[in-house]
């Protein structure tokens, strides 16, 4: 009995055996058929999909990294500065591809790559931890503020530009608007026959008014975007003119003459400077080789002596 138990438990272990055997293959074929099944779906995915995969490795890396960076800068900075910040970027003239979402990311990207050199540069010097601390802190400064004084300076050379151009604009107003012109007209003549800045902003005030803004609120929104004091100045003169019925002509003839007035006063206010500007360079620069040239042969001619 014990000896047909023992053979029944064999003979079902060989047949248990031989059945794995045999489906073995099949098992190969299904999955080789799911690995070929996984290629042509991916051989055919979507295009969407497609894309997201053959993106470069930059571009997959970069995007999240800057979404961090400007979620980071929007807190750091407020809602108080963001708006200045965009204050900010319409006196710089909107530079093409640059909103107040750049400006913030490459305030912590700029900011993290100083921080970083500034720490590699300390400790490949040796620097003491004083030093050390100051270095990485004025980097991380510099590259953190470094777009806001950008911005700065890009706007300052705007507005100095729009104050030189505003009275040579206004006299060619003025000269047309006395041919017979009207106020629009003679703002297309000074679009298309200057360059600069203001040029710039007068088109913008054109199309503005094409769209249904009034004369007066473009004109408003032109000063507040150059944030020059003759150009304030010309605007509130123009809208009162245009609120109260006055002659254009009257008043840009005026304006033009008080605006040339200004720039003969500013040159001369310049040229008092110069003389106060002037006296660090002559004394640490001029002096010290006129010195060397008058003195220096009398002295070697007294060392030869003694």
């Amino acid at each position: 009995m014990v000896l047909l138990l023992v053979m029944g438990l064999a003979l079902l272990l060989a047949s248990v055996a031989l059945l794995g055997a045999a489906l073995r293959p099949h098992r190969e074929a299904l999955g080789i058929e799911r690995s070929l099944a996984v290629l042509a779906a991916l051989t055919h995915a979507p295009a969407e999909l497609a894309q997201e995969v053959d993106r470069p490795f930059v571009d997959r890396v970069s995007a999240p990294l800057r979404a961090r960076a400007l979620a980071l800068g929007r807190r750091l900075v407020g809602s108080d500065s963001v708006d200045r910040l965009r204050h900010r970027l319409d006196l710089a003239g909107n530079p093409p591809g640059w909103d107040v979402d750049r400006v913030l990311t490459a305030k912590v990207l700029l900011g993290g790559a100083g921080l970083g050199a500034g720490l590699t540069l300390a400790v490949l010097l040796g620097l003491p931890l004083p030093l050390l601390l100051l270095a990485v802190l004025c980097s991380l400064a510099l590259g953190f503020f470094g777009p806001g004084l950008w911005l700065y300076q890009r706007a300052y050379e705007r507005s100095e530009r729009i104050q030189r151009d505003l009275p040579d604009s206004v006299d060619l107003l003025a000269i047309s608007v006395e041919a017979g012109l009207g106020f629009d007209a003679a703002m297309l003549q000074v679009a298309q026959h200057t360059e600069g800045p203001l040029a710039e902003e007068v088109s913008r005030v054109l199309r503005e008014m094409q769209l249904g803004q009034s004369r007066g609120e473009a004109l408003r929104a032109l000063a507040e975007r150059t944030d020059v004091a003759d150009l304030n100045t010309f605007v509130s003169a123009m809208v009162q003119s245009d609120r109260f019925g006055l002659p254009v002509g009257h008043v840009l003839r005026v304006q033009s003459e008080e605006m040339r007035t200004t720039r003969r006063q500013r040159a001369e206010h310049k040229a008092q400077q110069v003389p106060v500007k002037i006296t660090v360079p002559l004394i640490f620069c001029i002096l010290p080789c006129l010195f060397v040239v008058v003195l220096g042969p009398a002295f070697l001619s007294i060392m030869d002596t003694f």
